[in-house]
């Protein structure tokens, strides 16, 4: 029985991926359990520290597929105790050589390395789907380059832009987020094998070499020295996601706006047999962009848990490292659905261009201002024009006539202004900016950042 959203079959698609799910199963935790305890067993039958026998049969009968989480979840409730059933399934498993089992080290040894791995698979996931939002935005910057929009500020009108302009905007983030994810990994990705409390003492001389070699197995980087209460590690990798989360949640209450009924630029993908009221049959509504903006909360009050955790107390406690258990997953599972929504919202939304003309021109030339200020300032100076065209403006807006009207018929500006002239300022395709030059831009940075040929698709 799923007790969890992220788990219920109605409703778990919308917070997470079944990819993502399956990272952080109990079965794959298990599984990477096991996977470090017999990387740890073979390290130490190579050097030495138990029987070469031994060693091969754990490697032999080890098998996380075989045992059964039930039964070692109801020793669990016995023993108190989170690992050492696990431990006991995997003797009984191994018969003789089941002695040699988590030989020298620690259950936070066993926990935190088998958690870099599931770690490393998600890592791997959210670095792909990061890739392919690039990629993607890439593609619709440029479709769109051209095409003029309002640019907002205050969630008013403020100026031209293109649509092509704010999808660079977003891209150059995404890249930033993609060299972050390249930046930590070799940081992030590193396993913890040291014993008790880090010191190796239990391993004897030999402890840092059975660390090493056990981590290579693993394909894990190796620690300078035991991170058992030192959790930075996770902490920047939940930075991380936050961020990448935040840029999406943005995204998503931003095309969320954009496609209010009275702006009207971009609608969501709609498929047939899509519901948006149970009451209101003719209702369209932004689910998918609500959906996006609404998991980037939740990312951020999980990072914050994880952020708690790095508070141990001595060498090593369980009142930190529990939080990391319920949060870690969470913001993976949450994240891997913003990712895939966001790329089902650039490849399937509709871009309705007509209305984003429309919309330049609803204020009757107002959007402009500048423009014409900027111009007259030529000649009255830059704050006399400020102050006559704010006169000018607020007169058009609250007495809802025309901008242009209004400017040709002032008496200071009549040997000022001609029609033809203020004609061209008033025309939001003139007044663009670099826009088109910045997707250019944008998107050669991207590709020249080497990022772009890095992840596997």
């Amino acid at each position: 029985m799923a007790a969890h959203i992220i788990d219920f079959l109605m409703l778990g698609n919308n917070f997470g991926t079944i990819e993502m799910r399956s990272v952080w199963s109990e079965e794959n935790r298990l599984h990477q359990q096991v996977a470090v305890e017999v990387a740890l067993a073979q390290a130490e039958g190579d050097l030495g520290l138990i029987p070469e026998s031994a060693a091969a049969q754990i490697v032999r009968q080890a098998d996380a597929s075989q045992l059964s989480i039930a039964e070692i979840a109801d020793e669990v409730a016995k023993a108190k105790h989170s690992l050492m059933p696990t431990v006991n399934a995997l003797q009984k498993q191994c018969g003789e050589a089941g002695q040699y089992i988590h030989y020298g080290v620690t259950t936070q040894d066993i926990v935190d390395t088998a958690t870099v791995l599931q770690l490393k698979h998600a890592f791997a996931i959210v670095e792909r789907d990061v890739h392919a939002i690039v990629l993607e935005l890439i593609k619709q910057a440029k479709i769109y380059q051209h095409v003029p929009m309002v640019g907002r500020s205050h969630g008013m009108q403020a100026l031209p832009t293109t649509f092509g302009f704010k999808l660079a905007v977003w891209l150059d983030e995404f890249v930033r987020h993609l060299t972050r994810l390249k930046e930590i990994k070799s940081r992030v990705l590193v396993g913890n094998l040291n014993g008790a409390i880090g010191t190796y003492a239990a391993l004897g001389e030999q402890g840092i070499e059975v660390e090493r070699q056990a981590l290579a197995r693993l394909d894990l980087g190796v620690p300078n020295i035991s991170w058992q209460s030192a959790r930075d590690r996770f902490s920047e990798y939940a930075s991380v996601i936050a961020l990448i989360s935040g840029t999406l949640g943005k995204i998503g209450n931003e095309l969320y706006n954009l496609m209010r009924t009275e702006i009207n630029e971009i609608e969501e993908p709609f498929s047939e047999g899509k519901i948006g009221s149970t009451t209101m049959p003719h209702k369209r509504n932004p689910a998918a962009f609500e959906g996006l903006a609404s998991l980037t909360a939740p990312v951020l009050k999980s990072v914050a848990l994880i952020h708690e955790s790095m508070k141990v107390e001595h060498e090593r406690d369980a009142m930190s490292w529990r939080a990391e258990w319920i949060a870690l997953p969470e913001i993976n599972i949450y994240v891997s659905a913003q990712l895939q929504s966001a790329l089902a919202i650039f490849r399937g939304m509709k871009v309705n261009q007509q209305q984003m003309l429309d919309n330049l021109t609803l204020q009757q030339g107002l959007l402009l201002s500048e423009k014409v200020m900027f111009e007259l300032g030529k000649v009255l100076g830059k704050q006399s024009a400020h102050h006559l065209v704010y006169e000018l403006a607020m007169q058009s807006f609250e007495q809802k006539i025309s901008f242009s009207e209004l400017l040709l018929h002032h008496e200071s500006l009549k040997h000022l202004l001609n029609p033809a002239d203020l004609k061209q300022w008033l025309d939001p395709i003139h007044y663009l900016g670099k826009t088109v030059e910045k997707v250019d831009q944008v998107i050669a940075a991207a590709y020249a950042s080497g990022l772009l040929n890095e992840v596997n698709q």
